[in-house]
């Protein structure tokens, strides 16, 4: 194999017209040129440079090897800006899965973080509610619901990000409406509304806390999500309980009022492929949920920083 640095001397002898000339433009003594040039030509087996008069010129061969030099040494310098790019984040790409709560509170302010810092990124985005048990099949960073003691597998690190406790969203007009909390047992006999077609860890987490207060949930209407079961409370059919993150934003004419003994709770994780942990548009990332995840989800996103770093740290799943 060619060594890249003395062809780089050769080509700058050729392009400079003299040993002597090449040695100033690279800063070396006239002697150490002559001596990769020579290194070049036993390494080929071929020779480059002949004498002509008191100087030398390329030969045949040389003006070949030169001429193929200029396209090696352009691609090899593509090769190195491109490295350089993807150290400073500047380029690359990065895969991000959700569930579809998070995707609503937390997504746009960690996209709006990373597309204004690294604008080169291209962001591939899923909505997922499983952590796939392939590895080739899961994102760069996925953020999921998982029970507490998680592991992600080999290559992959958890976060956790926050634990999440369920609320009962109710028309206002219901009677616990101005509560500071209600227990599970209290909504026993009201008409509730399933929120997870899916029948999700998130979903069975709530049944179980149910049977715990001594009651099977009564669900009269069964809605495909959140955004469904929370229509139908404003419009006075009934109430659904789900977890806080996912009654964020309601509509007017509905409230959310913690629900306790038992309180259910689910915790949400980031889990990030060890191989791309320490990239700055994956930090950038983590760094943005970790935010989002402080940040009470009724209160605006405030403006992301775009100098602020994290040290490389980085995801599990549901609705």
């Amino acid at each position: 194999m060619l060594d890249v640095h003395r062809l780089r001397v050769f080509r700058s002898v050729v392009a400079s017209g003299s040993v002597q000339a090449a040695a100033a433009n690279l800063g070396y003594t006239p002697s150490a040129v002559s001596q990769h040039v020579t290194a070049l030509q036993r390494e080929t087996g071929l020779t480059l440079l002949a004498r002509a008069g008191r100087g030398i010129q390329p030969t045949a061969v040389g003006l070949a090897l030169a001429a193929e030099a200029d396209e090696v040494l352009a691609r090899l310098g593509e090769a190195e800006s491109l490295v350089a790019d993807l150290r400073a984040g500047r380029t690359g790409s990065l895969s991000v899965a959700y569930f579809a709560s998070v995707g609503a509170a937390w997504l746009p302010r960690v996209v709006r973080e990373i597309t204004t810092r690294f604008p080169g990124v291209r962001l591939d985005l899923e909505l997922r509610e499983t952590i796939p048990d392939a590895r080739e099949e899961r994102a760069d960073l996925q953020v999921a619901v998982a029970l507490a003691g998680f592991e992600p597998g080999q290559g992959f690190t958890a976060h956790h990000l926050i634990d999440d406790p369920y609320v009962a969203v109710l028309p206002e007009g219901h009677r616990f409406a101005g509560a500071a909390e209600i227990e599970l047992a209290d909504l026993a006999e009201d008409r509730w509304i399933d929120n997870d077609f899916a029948r999700g860890w998130c979903r069975r987490n709530l049944v179980e806390a149910c049977r715990a207060a001594g009651f099977s949930p009564p669900f009269h209407v069964e809605a495909h999500d959140y955004a469904t079961a929370i229509a139908f409370v404003e419009a006075g059919i009934g109430l659904t309980v789900l977890p806080e993150l996912g009654a964020a934003h309601l509509p007017a004419g509905t409230v959310s009022v913690p629900v306790v003994r038992p309180t259910p709770v689910r915790s949400i994780y980031a889990i990030v492929q060890d191989a791309v942990a320490g990239t700055p548009a994956a930090c950038a990332a983590l760094e943005a949920l970790r935010a989002a995840a402080s940040t009470p989800a009724s209160t605006p996103a405030p403006p992301m920083s775009t100098t602020r770093r994290l040290d490389p740290v980085l995801i599990p799943t549901e609705r």
